[in-house]
């Protein structure tokens, strides 16, 4: 009877043990995932760490995973790795003094394309009106051009 039940015991212990290591496995991938969607793989530059296929990606991966298991936080993780490669290798790079052009570039494309859209309209505006300022009417045409499109259309004389 003993016996039984140190053998009973001793399974549950066991599935005790090993649910716990389970669950334990699956926050611990849960935080690799989440860590390598913040990480950018260097080799494909459009892709995050998880989602790359590259042999780099697959070393840092690794990393990542090295560094996590030896009981690194997440932002010791991210630092050691900027530390070895750069903002860059971060998938949202921070607002600093070295990345404000990164960050500002697509406003100030925006607005120059502005700029250059209000001149191309202010110019047109103003071949419209004429030298004089005044705007012709689109019935309004000089006669030498009426005659000349007379001419092409009709072949007269």
């Amino acid at each position: 009877m003993k016996a039984r039940l140190l053998v009973f015991l001793a399974v549950a212990f066991t599935a005790i043990t090993a649910n716990a290591q389970a669950l334990t496995d699956i926050e611990f991938e849960g935080r690799l995932k989440r860590l390598e969607a913040e990480l950018r793989c260097l080799v494909c530059q459009n892709q995050t760490l998880a989602d790359s296929n590259a042999p780099l990606a697959e070393d840092l991966r690794r990393e990542v995973r090295a560094l996590a298991t030896s009981g690194k936080s997440d932002a010791e993780i991210k630092e050691y790795l900027v530390a070895r490669y750069g903002d860059f290798v971060l998938y949202k790079p921070p607002l600093q003094r070295n990345t404000w052009v990164l960050w500002m570039a697509p406003f100030g494309l925006l607005l120059g394309g502005g700029i250059v859209w209000y001149a191309i309209l202010r110019r047109r505006k103003g071949a419209a009106l004429g030298d004089d300022g005044e705007g012709t009417a689109s019935g309004d045409l000089p006669e030498d051009a009426v005659a000349r499109a007379r001419q092409a259309i009709y072949e007269e004389p």
